[in-house]
């Protein structure tokens, strides 16, 4: 049937019936993802850049030269970080935002993710609800802000219950002794009370009202799995799914922190499948211990972007480089052109 007889036969103007095809098309897309299919652009996997690659976690930071290097380089898309809670209602708020928003259209990037660091949210674990709250409202804060820059997703480390190992600082850093003394131990402080049916329930809970939360400004929420943390893997964050049995929740999965408790990436991402909302990507050294520059350890990249193709994901593949590099720009380069060639 001709677009006239179409037209004639509904009584619809040239302009009338684009509109409604659009719409429909708008409507089978909307659909796909509350079935929580792959959000796809081109159906091909985008390769995207963190911006803490190109600066520090300091609250207030200011991510505007760092999208500009990223946008530059010829990336597809940037990740976006609020380091503080604050920075939620200054930095990531009104007019601060809308620069932003605009630095990131000016380079051609889509923001893949909006990720609120742990220190901006630091109670989503913890025992006590009112400080559970505060990190809820804040990560909310962060959902307004993902919907404003366009961004489909906020991210999330998982936590770690607040009432073990405060002493080691950053826990997941802590999974080896150098030089051990003698006698000395590997140790993490759990409390003699420690109870973790109730430290999981309670984290299932929190998670489920972060995803109503993020529902009300219509962007999903991924988790990304590190050492010591709730969700550690790929198996932990299928049972938080199981639990909360939520579309908008998926799996962030960075490939480094994978292979470092010896998961095989492309294992992980055949195990969380249609869940795999988003992929950092790191390079291992041999002993698995250390990140190096990206392009110079043992990473299977080809082997991850095929099962990523397997699994039908058509998201961003970021990398996410430590500052432990001569020349971070090079680094980025050097990952560019690997992952364009991975990809085809």
């Amino acid at each position: 049937m001709s677009e006239e007889t179409t037209r004639r036969s509904v009584g619809l103007s040239r302009r009338e019936l684009l509109q409604t095809a659009a719409a429909t098309a708008a409507g089978t897309a909307t659909a796909a993802a509350a079935q929580g299919e792959h959000p796809a652009m081109d159906g091909k996997l985008k390769v995207g850049c963190l911006s803490w690659c190109f600066h520090n976690f300091a609250g207030g930071v200011d991510p505007a030269e760092a999208i500009d290097v990223i946008g530059g380089m010829g990336f597809d898309g940037v990740e976006l970080i609020a380091n503080a809670p604050a920075d939620l209602h200054t930095l990531w708020s009104g007019e601060s935002l809308d620069r932003i928003r605009a630095r990131v259209e000016k380079n051609k990037l889509q923001v893949s993710q909006f990720v609120l660091f742990q220190q901006a949210v630091p109670g989503l674990a913890s025992p006590d609800p009112r400080v559970r709250a505060r990190s809820i409202d804040a990560f909310e804060a962060g959902c307004a802000a993902a919907a404003r820059l366009g961004a489909p997703i906020v991210n999330i480390v998982a936590p770690w219950p607040a009432d073990y190992g405060a002493e080691r600082g950053y826990l997941p850093r802590y999974y080896e002794i150098g030089a051990p003394k003698a006698g000395e131990r590997f140790h993490i402080g759990l409390p003699g009370d420690f109870d973790w049916p109730k430290a999981w329930a309670t984290f299932v809970e929190t998670v489920r009202e972060c995803l109503r939360r993020a529902a009300a400004h219509d962007v999903k929420m991924t988790i990304e799995h590190h050492t010591h943390c709730l969700v550690h893997d790929a198996t932990a964050f299928l049972m938080l799914w199981d639990a909360v049995r939520d579309e908008r929740l998926g799996y962030n999965l960075d490939s480094g922190w994978t292979l470092l408790q010896r998961e095989y990436p492309p294992l992980a991402i055949h195990k969380v499948g249609r869940r795999l909302m988003n992929v950092h990507m790191r390079d291992i050294d041999g002993p698995m211990r250390r990140f190096p520059a990206f392009g110079t350890g043992v990473m299977d990249v080809p082997a991850i972007v095929a099962a990523c193709k397997k699994v039908g994901f058509t998201g961003f593949l970021s990398i996410e480089q430590d500052k432990n590099v001569e020349d971070m720009r090079e680094t980025c380069r050097r990952y560019l052109r690997i992952m364009r060639e991975a990809i085809g």
